[in-house]
């Protein structure tokens, strides 16, 4: 059964808390490009790479997964949504973005999630938004013009740019199901263990997608090249395995929990800019003055969208529980 966040949630007793877990989540998360990039251009498949990262963290949470081996049966569409979207989705479709465009393009149109949650109230559910979150999504859309610069024929990969958007589109199931439960006190779904199974889920789906048993496994005990400087490919994945997935995953659903989608996904922007600033100094990708202003509108969009309040006749605030928690529930059941 879906659950509402309230108001109130926002100003629980856990809201310091919170931000803290949302910030070591962006931190955690933003450096999973900068590893991964080595590792593609040493060799392995973009797919590959993701379905590295997925199984292994799968297997370090296998223990939690143990734990709650009631949870399947009690919210199998939830684990399944959070599975397919929040994991397998997400990491497919930033992995092969970032294989053809620079990192931090690739994070800034995937932190468009937040304008499009408003887009999904707004032209798809039918409730009003308002006039400051329309026009953080202008804001974000105007920038993203300038991150891929438009004036210069779309110079970016355009299969990149699709694929970053698609990153975009699962990332707003990840926030919207890592709130169920948000509220409901002990009935809620352990967060670990619904992390613990969506990794499980998207190790079986990518598994299906990438075929590992193709993949050239002699790149793992090689080195990869980071901008110059030789490092142990093994070091690279145990980075995205440890830090950038399981760190990632259980602080960020930790701060949706304490916080809301909206709150959560603010401080999540900062994982585009942790992200753009590790690539410029790790593997030289240098952004010209337009990209840099461009993402910089991109993030500005995205926070006053999320920061804004309900329309007029919204009863609860907009992006943030209530009715978007229906379509977590219409989307994990597809």
């Amino acid at each position: 059964m879906p659950v509402h966040t309230s108001v109130s949630s926002q100003d629980s007793p856990g809201r310091g808390a919170g931000l803290g877990l949302a910030l070591a989540s962006a931190l955690a998360f933003g450096g999973s490009g900068v590893a991964a990039k080595p590792l593609i251009e040493a060799g392995l498949d973009p797919l590959h790479v993701v379905w590295l990262r997925v199984a292994g963290a799968a297997l370090v949470m296998l223990p939690v997964a143990v734990r709650h081996r009631a949870l399947p049966r009690r919210r199998p569409a939830l684990l399944a949504g959070f599975g397919l979207l929040a994991v397998a989705g997400v990491q497919a479709c930033y992995f092969a973005a970032l294989s053809r465009i620079p990192v931090g393009v690739a994070l800034l149109i995937e932190y468009l999630a937040p304008a499009l949650v408003l887009g999904w109230v707004r032209f798809v559910q039918r409730r009003p938004v308002t006039r400051a979150a329309a026009l953080g999504v202008v804001l974000a859309a105007g920038g993203l013009a300038c991150v891929v610069e438009v004036w210069s024929g779309l110079s970016f990969d355009a299969l990149g740019l699709v694929l970053a958007l698609g990153a975009a589109c699962c990332q707003v199931g990840y926030f919207i199901l890592a709130d169920q439960g948000s509220d409901a006190g002990g009935t809620a779904p352990d967060p670990l263990g619904v992390i613990a199974y969506g990794l499980l889920v998207g190790a079986a789906v990518l598994t299906a997608v990438a075929r590992p048993w193709s993949m050239d496994w002699s790149v793992l005990g090689g080195s990869a090249d980071l901008n110059g400087t030789a490092v142990p490919a093994a070091v690279l994945l145990a980075w995205i395995v440890l830090v950038a997935t399981v760190i990632a995953y259980v602080t960020g659903v930790l701060s949706v929990r304490r916080l809301s989608p909206q709150v959560a996904g603010v401080v999540a922007c900062l994982e585009a800019v942790i992200a753009t600033v590790l690539a410029w100094v790790l593997l030289g990708e240098h952004l010209s003055a337009p990209q840099v202003a461009g993402g910089a509108v991109v993030l500005v969009g995205a926070f006053i969208a999320q920061s804004a309040g309900p329309g007029k006749d919204t009863p609860e605030p907009v992006a943030a529980g209530g009715a978007e928690t229906e379509l977590s529930a219409r989307g994990t059941a597809a």
